[in-house]
């Protein structure tokens, strides 16, 4: 693709852009900023609404104390039983027992705040839930006339 045919469509990048590689006048690969493509930005956010949605069951286990505040926090950071274990250095079979709400209720002030830490809250707030999922995407209709 030539240099000034990159996309330049409404994106999910806000005021970033996605670098990709095209033809200048002279047939030379160069870097070329894109706002976004149309295809590529429904397939993100189709992704993103999915993970919306993953945070959405989370949040309604912790409502009906069926699952601790962390499983709220793992669908929000994307993560896993393994990769939070190994980023507060605990076994994995500690970091799912911490997923029970009894269990969770009796942790230490200094393991909520290294869990705190990893999900880059403060341990006051580890324990908070939004009303609702939020993605931190939109994708904006663009009126083209």
């Amino acid at each position: 693709m030539k240099s000034e045919d990159v996309p330049q469509d409404k994106a999910l990048f806000g005021e970033w852009h996605e670098i990709c590689y095209a033809l200048d006048r002279d047939g030379n690969y160069v870097l070329a900023p894109s706002a976004g493509w149309d295809p590529a930005n429904v397939a993100n956010l189709q992704a993103w609404e999915a993970i919306a949605e993953d945070i959405g069951r989370a949040m309604k286990a912790v409502w009906a104390g069926e699952a601790s505040p962390l499983a709220f926090h793992l669908a929000r950071c994307q993560m896993d039983v393994g990769l939070l274990a190994s980023y507060v250095q605990l076994a994995r079979w500690r970091v799912k027992r911490h997923l029970r709400p009894k269990v969770y209720a009796r942790l230490k002030p200094d393991l909520r705040e290294r869990y705190a830490r990893v999900f880059d809250v403060t341990a006051e707030t580890l324990d908070s839930l939004p009303d609702k999922p939020e993605i931190p995407v939109t994708l904006e209709d663009d009126d083209k006339d």
